[in-house]
């Protein structure tokens, strides 16, 4: 909070919870330390990127007004989410009785003698809050590079047909990659397929006490033969 002689101001950082393609608000709330009507201006470095309502306005004597900054929808994010925008908030004493519609830029003209107050604000980029799903129960019986993910396994044969895509127009190729993609393909559809058998799995085996623990360690072993093969034609 910025404590001058004229307003209160809070916050000092205009943090924004950063998401691209989205429009993201925050507030200004500004406070007003005396019995006398003060006016206020807000100017930005980079206008066009920010909308501020008011960006000038009369705060009445003992009360509080609020400011809405609103960060036009980004497409890209900044370099290590930095961001070298500023606000300057500019304040004065007014007359009483002034309104919105009669404050004039000449009012913040230090030139004319007139007693300004200034406060700079900056832009601070925060992540947006991502709530992590929680562990489901059983989950330790899932090994360390099981059918858990098969990224790994995608991205290869991605690559290896990205590959023969720039290298080799023929027919021979395209050949290829399609038998290449359609095995991929069936090897998702049997990833999914042995993951919903593992679920069903664990579910039984929870309720029998582990009773079923060689069956689990089987079905294991089938789906590494699975994937071993897969691996081999491809």
């Amino acid at each position: 909070m910025s404590t001058g002689d004229l307003l209160n101001i809070d916050p000092l950082e205009l943090k924004f919870p950063f998401e691209l393609r989205k429009q993201i608000s925050c507030s200004l709330q500004l406070s007003n330390k005396t019995d006398n009507h003060v006016a206020f201006k807000v100017k930005t470095t980079n206008p066009k990127k920010y909308c501020v309502r008011p960006n000038t306005g009369i705060v009445l004597p003992r009360s509080t007004c609020e400011v809405i900054v609103t960060m036009q929808a980004q497409k890209e994010a900044p370099a290590d989410m930095q961001c070298k925008d500023k606000f300057l908030l500019q304040s004065v004493k007014a007359p009483d009785g002034v309104t919105a519609k009669d404050i004039t830029a000449e009012m913040f003209n230090r030139e004319a003698g007139n007693v300004v107050e200034e406060c700079k604000l900056r832009v601070v980029y925060v992540f947006a809050h991502q709530q992590n799903s929680p562990s489901q129960e059983g989950s330790e019986l899932v090994p360390r590079g099981s059918i858990s993910d098969n990224s790994e396994f995608v991205m290869a044969a991605r690559t290896f047909t990205d590959q023969l895509d720039t290298q080799d127009k023929s027919p021979e190729a395209k050949a290829l990659i399609t038998k290449l993609t359609d095995e991929k393909n069936k090897a998702i559809q049997q990833n999914n397929k042995l993951r919903q058998e593992l679920e069903l799995l664990k579910r039984e085996s929870s309720k029998s006490g582990g009773n079923l623990s060689f069956m689990f360690v089987a079905l294991i072993g089938l789906i590494g033969l699975v994937l071993g093969y897969i691996m081999k034609r491809s």
